[in-house]
């Protein structure tokens, strides 16, 4: 549990961070908040009170009657200084959405609202997370800006490339998503506390392969990686030394995760051949290619007869030979999308492949899967199966690590030195 003091600064994307909010109390934080003027012709003071249960302020010369105490915390008997006491209370303060106007101020120290001066009083980690125009966001001044409070040690969570505020407007510069948002937070507060995956090296493999046909066309599926990076997002929150291989995921990465990009199952086949050696846990998410067309044309096929007739080969098992490969101390865990039930077939292929588990996940209905940002699945081992209910892949994610975990642990567990294969 942490002390969360939450900025807004004014845009449309102040809506998210009552999302936000929601989601931080719920993982059992609290929360104060601090608004600009600006923000709240966005979003009002009363909805972050009635979510956090404590006073928002927005002027330092309003009086705060929580007396700069977290709803955790008892009041001091005597009027402190907003700023100060908030931040001084605070275990990390995080400004989102930070406007341009608010990036600029705190990159040149000016204190003329109270969000401004808490962050320049902040005795605790300051993380931003702009969120503005793609312009806006592009231009020199706020790339300079934001390269100043870098080097400061405020740590900027890049915006994402997708939809803006605007209509029909398109680039970078849109808030990040309020559950990655929280994750940042936590990775943060983290940082010299002893976590249960310190010191592990993990693998995981994300996204979907994709098998040339000729120049342009190709053969794949529709995995986006969302599960994946969920659960590298969540090792890397335990602690551990996180390495993604990945396969054309278009998503929002880490500063501290290692990500190597591929395309084909051959090239994901040889980067985890290079990265498994080295690594205590592997997490194959990634949804690799069957098959292959038998022959690439070397430009782009011409649309000249009716029918297009293609020979397909299988590729190799990539998750089967790197489960022959490993040693004692090493975990691999795989993952099967199955239309319909698919229990069965998992319990087949944990035993054939010679995994220490397998995630199945059924890809035949519409709330979960692929592209969702939610999923249900059955971790299946040796001990038997576990159903992680419907919730989000972030959620998902750490209920599958804390299994994978207790997996470890166990003495029966293939890290341990003995296999778990029947």
């Amino acid at each position: 549990m942490a002390r969360l003091l939450l900025g807004v600064s004014g845009g449309i994307a102040a809506y998210k961070s009552l999302e936000f909010v929601r989601l931080a109390i719920k993982a059992g934080h609290v929360v104060r908040v601090i608004q600009t003027p600006t923000s709240e012709r966005f979003v009002g003071k009363a909805s972050f009170e009635a979510l956090t249960g404590a006073p928002v302020l927005i002027s330092e010369f309003e009086r705060d009657p929580a007396r700069g105490a977290f709803p955790d915390q008892t009041p001091p008997d005597h009027e402190p200084i907003s700023h100060l006491q908030l931040v001084r209370n605070a275990d990390l303060m995080i400004v989102a959405p930070a406007s341009a106007n608010t990036i600029a101020k705190l990159a040149t120290g000016v204190a003329d609202s109270l969000l401004c001066t808490a962050a320049l009083a902040a005795p605790c980690p300051v993380a931003i997370a702009p969120a503005m125009n793609n312009q806006m966001f592009l231009n020199p001044a706020t790339q300079a800006n934001l390269a100043t409070l870098r080097e400061r040690g405020i740590t900027v969570l890049d915006p994402d490339t997708g939809q803006l505020g605007s209509k029909g407007e398109w680039g970078v510069g849109r808030l990040r998503e309020p559950s990655e948002l929280l994750s940042a937070c936590e990775q943060l507060l983290a940082r010299g506390v002893p976590q249960p995956m310190d010191g592990l090296n993990v693998l995981v493999t994300a996204g979907g392969t994709r098998e040339p046909i000729d120049s342009v066309r190709y053969i794949g599926n529709r995995s986006s990686g969302r599960m994946g990076f969920a659960l590298a997002s969540e090792a890397l929150h335990r602690g551990a030394n996180v390495t993604v291989i990945a396969a054309n995921v278009a998503l929002p990465r880490s500063p501290h995760v290692t990500y190597v990009d591929v395309e084909t199952a051959a090239q994901l086949q040889a980067a985890s051949q290079e990265k498994f050696p080295s690594c205590d846990l592997l997490l194959m998410a990634a949804a690799v290619a069957d098959y292959r067309p038998s022959d690439v044309a070397d430009t782009k096929i011409k649309k000249e007869q009716r029918t297009l007739a293609l020979s397909l080969e299988r590729t190799d098992d990539v998750l089967t030979s790197l489960a022959l490969q490993r040693i004692p101390g090493q975990t691999v865990v795989g993952f099967a999308a199955e239309h319909g039930d698919g229990l069965e077939a998992a319990r087949i292929k944990l035993a054939r492949k010679d995994l220490d588990a397998i995630i199945v996940n059924d890809i035949s209905r519409q709330d979960i899967g692929f592209d969702s940002e939610a999923n249900e699945v059955i971790f299946v081992s040796a001990a038997g199966e576990s159903l992680i209910p419907r919730a989000t892949k972030a959620e998902i994610a750490a209920a599958i690590l804390d299994l994978v975990l207790q997996l470890r642990s166990a003495p029966t567990a293939y890290a341990s030195g003995s296999t778990l294969s029947t």
